[in-house]
């Protein structure tokens, strides 16, 4: 590896705007995030759930065809 090439490495503070703080390495004391796992959709289950119907099943409720 070449000597001089690569930025210093430091333990960064990220901070969410939720006010969710962790630290890891960067080459920045402090960095500021919009989303992070604790208030992202995804990660925390408010992600709307797709229904799982059938296109069998949505036809039939459609012409009131369920018996």
């Amino acid at each position: 590896m070449k000597k001089n090439l690569h930025p210093e490495q430091v333990l960064c503070t990220f901070t969410c705007a939720c006010g969710n703080t962790f630290q890891a390495y960067s080459n920045v004391k402090e960095r500021q995030l919009d989303v992070c796992s604790e208030c992202h959709p995804f990660y925390t289950g408010a992600q709307g759930k797709k229904k799982k119907t059938g296109s069998v099943e949505k036809f039939n409720k459609k012409y009131n065809l369920d018996k």
